[in-house]
């Protein structure tokens, strides 16, 4: 189990942080493996600098060699590891 910081823009990383996106596609270039911690630290593209927030969730399967996917990345299916960073979601997580 690895964990990996990557950036992740707007709108991006709010539907993470509310729970509405569960999947991430990224460059199949660090091992990604199911248990690995991803930390998605929130870029500012126009100040070409990161905000300080960041959520962390854990990968529970990942999609390669899939026929819609282009070669060379992956899909990961992710969690939230601070549920109470999605409060007032009904209880999903």
């Amino acid at each position: 189990m690895a964990t990996h910081e990557l950036k992740t823009t707007q709108p991006h990383f709010a539907h993470v942080q509310s729970g509405a996106k569960r999947a991430e596609i990224r460059r199949d270039d660090r091992g990604f493996a199911v248990g690995d911690v991803l930390v998605l630290r929130e870029y500012d593209r126009e100040a070409d600098a990161l905000t300080g927030r960041y959520v962390e969730v854990r990968v529970t399967h990942v999609l390669k060699g899939f026929e819609g996917l282009a070669e060379g990345f992956v899909s990961l299916s992710i969690e939230p590891l601070q549920p109470s960073l999605f409060d007032g979601l009904g209880g999903m997580f």
